[in-house]
């Protein structure tokens, strides 16, 4: 696995089980139309940098073959490290089907980015197999297409130490990923690294820093703004200890653009988002949705709801969306500047999934001129 150095220390990357999905799938498809065993396959990553994995093993009948791939983390603490992931290809069909067998788990609760009844695989792990499947029959002169069926070797006892039960995701673990690379989550390490980011844009003369928990909405605020996240500082979960930092260095503007799932933990006063830490979505939206009238099945709806993006539609349904919102976001930016000491000028945007609600503070939009290339 590809090291890499942050701060002095040397972490290994990994590969994600959307990338273990990918590998396997290809592996097999190969196998199915040619009898090639490959013991390495070399697949194109989302972030776009080639990988080496390793297959495990080979499995073959007239119109179906299998390869399994073990999950390799680096030294990223994932509980799916070491999984086993299995793609069963099928040949002779008219179409690509992407299904999960054993130990993928069944989405069955509304909100997630799978449609209910559907195999936890996300968008990019299943545009990743796709891609690979579409290019096999391009390149070995194949006229249908393949069923492919990922499982996962014991997902269902591995999904029992994630929050898939919660979000609605059943009988196994999700196949995941959005770049096909985990990097070391070293808390440590993460957060020296944004510092070191920070300090690199001043020492540029950067006097305006932008700010985002991760890459959700970028393609949005490139729309909306004409501003791309990507080339502002990734905090992950670590909001308080970014603020700390930038009180001490003291920037011009600081301008903080995320998604709601992340954000309104912030108005809870709640300063790293990650979900192992705490997370109080549900209690935030239910009282301020409370203070500003909704009765007993409205707030029981918010409690029941598997998103912050399914909160956010009760709220439209029920004509609370504005009034709650408008608490939140000054809840959020109080906590915000107490946790700045008064001494940097900060304004948010934060949206949900699909764009339907994007909310401002107060000064956010007369920010946006700073971060404009």
């Amino acid at each position: 696995m590809e090291k890499i150095v942050k701060k002095g220390k040397t972490l290994a990357q990994g590969y994600t089980t959307g990338s273990c999905a990918q590998a396997a799938a290809k592996a097999a498809a190969i196998y199915l139309l040619t009898d090639e065993l490959h013991e390495y396959i070399d697949i194109d990553t989302p972030k776009g940098t080639t990988l080496k994995i390793k297959i495990k093993e080979f499995k073959k009948t007239n119109d179906y073959a299998e390869c399994a791939v073990i999950k390799e983390s680096g030294d990223d603490p994932d509980v799916t490290n070491g999984i086993e992931i299995r793609a069963a290809v099928y040949k002779g069909y008219e179409s690509l089907i992407i299904d999960g067998g054993e130990g993928v788990g069944r989405i069955t609760k509304p909100g997630l980015k799978i449609e209910v009844g559907q195999a936890a695989i996300n968008p990019v792990p299943r545009k990743m197999i796709a891609y690979e499947m579409e290019k096999i029959c391009l390149n070995y002169g194949y006229d249908k297409s393949f069923k492919v069926i990922i499982s996962a070797t014991g997902g269902k006892e591995t999904a029992k130490k994630t929050f898939n039960e919660k979000l609605g995701i059943i009988g196994g673990i999700s196949i995941l990923g959005t770049t096909g690379i985990v990097e070391p989550m070293s808390e440590k390490a993460l957060i020296d690294t944004i510092y070191l980011e920070i300090d690199s844009q001043m020492e540029q003369g950067r006097k305006n820093i932008l700010l985002s928990p991760g890459n959700y909405g970028r393609d949005a605020a490139l729309e909306k703004f004409c501003i791309d996240i990507d080339k502002g500082i990734k905090i992950s979960n670590y909001i308080g200890d970014t603020l700390d930092y930038l009180a001490y260095k003291q920037p011009e503007h600081v301008l903080i653009i995320g998604h709601a799932g992340k954000l309104s933990k912030v108005a809870g006063g709640i300063m790293n988002t990650h979900s192992s830490y705490a997370d109080c979505r549900h209690e935030i939206f239910a009282s301020y949705a409370a203070l500003c009238g909704a009765d007993k099945n409205i707030i029981s709806e918010i409690f029941n709801a598997v998103t912050t993006d399914e909160i956010d539609y009760i709220l439209i349904k029920y004509n609370l969306h504005e009034k709650v919102w408008e608490i939140i976001i000054d809840k959020i930016m109080e906590n915000i500047t107490r946790r700045l000491q008064n001494k940097v000028k900060c304004e948010v945007i934060v949206f949900t999934n699909k764009e339907s609600t994007w909310k401002y503070s107060s000064n956010a939009l007369d920010f946006i001129k700073y971060f404009k290339d």
